[in-house]
């Protein structure tokens, strides 16, 4: 007879942590937990490997810090991984290993050694957009004398509306949606937070148009030939389809990239030179912290010198920008703004 292997502490932990903690206790998305899954099956693949043993033997004194940091050099140097993708793999096995010390303390010196593993400071990229008229070019490349052309001008112009998040806009239903005035999306975000998005009349329109001869309501707004969701790389693959095709009239487009986060910068971007503020773009985008939305008021602070150079430069003055270096308080040239 095969002799029945008893689970040991870190199998035990891995089925509470996954099958209660994560999404009964935290309440975390099914996406999220899915990262995390897809973190730790690659850290025991990693452990087993260096520790010569089949992974149902692993112990949790197997993995340390030296390991974890063994882990996280080959994410970067075989499986070239940012230093931003590292950072989240790495907050995902501290989440396991904050967990397991509550459940298991007599090894909360093990467990604290590893939470001493630290991130790695990340470089941040500016943020990439684009103009109006580089949207208008994008949507003006589809052809929509056919469904798919409609649902894909349908879906683009959804996404700029909505800055939705790409796991949003596929897990967006029918009922979700509020086609009548007031015009409104409901958008499952990060946590299961819900959030009413308002939507243009013209982006209701089309939502309208799509959807005239669909009859369950339950079912997700945007669906791909076999009438299946669209997925995360269906999107992709649609948005760089299109601004592959927008390219060829539009020469600025030629240095920027399309994809479903440009869209989100952009429609932060657009409202904040609409006049919107940041803390109703940071309610609009779904953001959880305020600082995420911030980073956008440097693009707005860089929009507003542009402006007042230009207000210099007709008033004839020689050196414009010694209208704000030239004041002794920064804090009085914002307040000026």
């Amino acid at each position: 007879m095969n002799k029945i292997l008893k689970p040991n502490k870190l199998a035990r932990a891995l089925q509470d942590f996954f099958g209660d903690h994560l999404p009964r206790l935290r309440g975390m998305s099914p996406n999220t937990i899915h990262s995390y899954r897809d973190c730790l099956v690659m850290l025991l693949q990693y452990s087993a490997k260096q520790q010569r043993c089949p992974i149902t033997k692993l112990e949790i004194e197997h993995i340390d810090a030296k390991k974890i940091l063994g882990f996280l050099q080959m994410l970067e140097d075989k499986r070239g991984n940012k230093p931003t993708t590292r950072n989240i793999r790495l907050a995902a096995i501290h989440v396991f290993f904050r967990y397991f010390a509550y459940k298991y303390p007599e090894a909360m010196e093990h467990c604290q050694k590893i939470l001493a593993v630290p991130f790695k400071r990340a470089g941040h990229r500016s943020v990439e957009y684009l103009e109006y008229d580089e949207i208008q070019e994008v949507l003006n490349s589809i052809d929509r004398c056919n469904e798919d052309g409609e649902r894909d001008y349908t879906l683009i112009t959804t996404l700029f509306n909505t800055g939705a998040r790409v796991q949003e806009i596929i897990d967006l239903r029918i009922c979700d949606l509020q086609l009548f005035k007031p015009y409104c999306a409901r958008l499952m975000g990060k946590g299961r937070k819900e959030r009413l998005c308002p939507l243009w009349s013209q982006t209701a329109r089309l939502l309208n148009n799509l959807l005239k001869h669909r009859v369950d309501k339950n079912e997700p707004v945007f669906l791909n030939h076999q009438k299946q969701p669209l997925s995360r790389f269906g999107v992709g693959y649609l948005l760089k389809k299109y601004f592959d095709l927008a390219k060829a009239k539009k020469p600025s487009l030629r240095n920027k990239r399309l994809h479903p986060h440009v869209m989100r910068h952009s429609t932060a971007v657009h409202l904040l030179k609409s006049g919107v503020d940041i803390v109703t773009i940071s309610h609009w985008l779904g953001h959880a912290d305020i600082n995420t939305t911030n980073r956008y008021a440097t693009i707005d602070l860089d929009m507003k010198r542009k402006a007042i150079n230009k207000i210099a430069l007709k008033d004839g003055n020689k050196n414009p920008k010694a209208i704000w270096r030239s004041n002794h308080s920064i804090l009085t040239w914002l307040e000026s703004l």
